[in-house]
């Protein structure tokens, strides 16, 4: 009997089995719903609000493997922008932390897929002891361009002009320093 249990043992060591757990983690993106979640071993983990690409820029659709981890980094072609725990999975794609958390839930990158810092973090540091066993899946439809118009006439929605009347003072033009 002894002999038996020294030999499933054995075979398990060196099948990886009592060595290394390794977790199967699936990071979906929703790009319709603006979400992310998590699986682990097929058991969901985690469920987030991401912003993904802006109407004129996209975030594409696949399935990817993370490319490379950066605890911090910054954008070098969107002036600097600080993309803190990035998981990089095509070329210059990344999830990573945003500090502009207002628009999380909404369409609002350049192409990457941005969350809340805390969220990220969290993310960063499930991914990064599991990096092989980690499959980014992304799906759905981003912004599109007559959804856009409809929404973004270029000056505040109605019920803004409602309440506050006309604060730019004449005409259709903007409030000083509104952005869309």
């Amino acid at each position: 009997m002894r002999r038996l249990v020294f030999m499933i043992v054995a075979m398990a060591a060196l099948l990886g089995g009592f060595s290394n757990a390794r977790a199967g983690i699936v990071i979906t993106v929703d790009k319709t719903t603006q979400r992310l979640s998590v699986a682990v071993d097929g058991l969901s983990r985690y469920d987030f609000p991401v912003s993904t690409a802006r109407i004129g820029y996209r975030t594409p659709n696949g399935t990817y493997r993370p490319e490379r981890l950066a605890v911090k980094w910054f954008s070098r072609k969107y002036d600097w922008s600080p993309m803190p725990h990035s998981i990089f999975f095509h070329g210059g794609y990344a999830i990573h932390g945003s500090y502009e958390v207002s628009r999380l839930g909404s369409p609002a990158s350049h192409g990457c897929i941005r969350l809340h810092p805390d969220n990220a973090t969290t993310l960063y540091n499930l991914v990064k002891d599991h990096v092989a066993d980690t499959q980014i899946v992304i799906t759905g439809e981003g912004p599109s361009q007559d959804t856009h118009e409809r929404r973004d006439s270029g000056r505040p929605p109605a019920s803004f002009m409602e309440i506050f009347g006309n604060t730019a003072g004449a005409g259709n033009s903007r409030p000083q320093g509104w952005r869309h």
